[in-house]
């Protein structure tokens, strides 16, 4: 089992982080900055500027779209894993490279699953990073983390479905630049197998009927442009054709696309570990009080010690489930992805929670990144399955060799 990167990879990763470090991160505070100038919702003046401006940069230096296995670079998920991190360490980092969520999921769902139209007219437009997309599974009636409660209604009438019920954390629906939804619905009765009662379908985000009935707020934050949306849908007609696979595979389709995401997730949340335990070292040896460096009051050597072996433990587990995906077997790798899918929130967490705390005041406040990204960090606990499910897979997984015993 090899977990590291093949040294004909390194060039390529250098490149990367002297992106980041040189054009990227310098950016960051501007960004946010314009973020809060007119409307909120709009994606436009210095900041698509500075934005568009460091995608076209990556595009052309050949820096793009490394999460997919079919791209010039073909790295597998392992190599992947290093990249990512490093994407992870700026707020900006996975869309300058084309690698952001939710769009690499929808963008394999349509490569795998979606049609030759579908593929012409969304999945080229994602790939190049003109448009962004949304994946719509959540419902505020319903305890989403069980799937199986989805129940926006889907019924199909004549050549079209109509879609009605509503949908929350819509993540980056309230983008401008989203043009497109991937959508779980219930089109199975009760009288159906449980999984096969739901299925997916792709709608434009301009149909007639759609209703953005607010952004959701993390932690009293909009997250805008991005957004992640309540939005509801009343007699929203969708083309037959928009059926990815047929009625009853919302769920062959969902396990396809949420195990990349949830470890993609995974991987940039190492790198805001890293970049957190980064600025806790450069502020424990900057500041002095009473008569010492900071680091070297209370506990604040265990406190860095802790937060480098933890990194590391945390990186160790996550390459071990890319390794276990790259084996080709989707079900053996799950319980894996699920025990990263814990530990590395978890531990980010941790981290970026003692580096706020080495900066006292600041560490709250927006003169560092560190606030947004605990509220980022701590939302990943949630997003994809809370801890609590993850959990309960992989104790099945655990229990399962000892059950014929009993």
């Amino acid at each position: 089992m090899d977990l590291g990167l093949p040294a004909h990879r390194q060039p390529l990763l250098d490149e990367v982080k002297a992106y980041i470090r040189d054009h990227v991160m310098p950016l960051e505070d501007e960004y946010a900055g314009e973020i809060a100038k007119e409307d909120r919702w709009t994606y436009t003046g210095r900041q698509a500027e500075i934005l568009e401006g460091l995608k076209a940069g990556a595009k052309d230096a050949g820096l793009w779209n490394f999460w997919w296995s079919g791209s010039g670079h073909k790295l597998s998920t392992v190599e992947y894993a290093y990249f990512a991190e490093e994407m992870g360490k700026t707020p900006l980092g996975a869309e300058v490279f084309n690698c952001n969520a939710p769009d690499t999921g929808n963008m394999e769902v349509f490569e795998r699953y979606g049609s030759e139209d579908m593929k012409a007219a969304w999945l080229a437009k994602l790939m190049a990073g003109e448009i962004r997309s949304a994946y719509a599974m959540t419902e505020p009636d319903v305890a989403s983390s069980d799937a199986t409660n989805i129940s926006l209604s889907c019924v199909r009438d004549g050549a079209d479905y109509v879609l009605n019920g509503e949908k929350w954390w819509i993540s980056g629906a309230g983008d401008p630049r989203c043009k497109v939804y991937i959508v779980m619905v219930r089109t199975g009765g009760d009288d159906a197998p449980k999984h096969q009662r739901h299925s997916m379908i792709v709608v434009p985000a301009d149909a007639a009927g759609i209703e953005i009935l607010r952004p959701m707020q993390v932690y009293g934050h909009d997250d805008a442009p991005h957004g992640h949306m309540h939005m509801r849908f009343t007699d929203v007609r969708v083309p037959a054709e928009n059926m990815l696979l047929g009625e009853g595979r919302g769920f062959e389709i969902a396990q396809g696309r949420l195990g990349p995401g949830r470890i993609h997730h995974c991987m940039r949340a190492i790198g805001q570990a890293e970049r957190a335990l980064e600025l806790m070292c450069k502020r424990g040896l900057a500041r002095e009080a009473f008569g010492k460096p900071v680091a070297e009051l209370g506990a604040n050597f265990d406190i860095i010690a802790e937060a480098r072996m933890k990194i590391e433990q945390a990186r160790l587990l996550c390459l071990k489930a890319a390794w276990m995906m790259d084996q080709g077997d989707a079900r053996a790798a799950a319980p894996w992805i699920s025990q990263i899918k814990v530990v590395a929130p978890k531990i980010a967490l941790e981290v970026i929670d003692e580096a706020v705390q080495m900066h006292g005041g600041m560490g709250i406040s927006q003169d560092t990144p560190l606030a947004q990204a605990w509220t980022h960090v701590r939302t990943l606990r949630l997003a994809d399955g809370p801890d609590a499910v993850h959990r309960r897979q992989v104790a099945r997984a655990e229990l399962k060799p000892y059950r014929g015993n009993h």
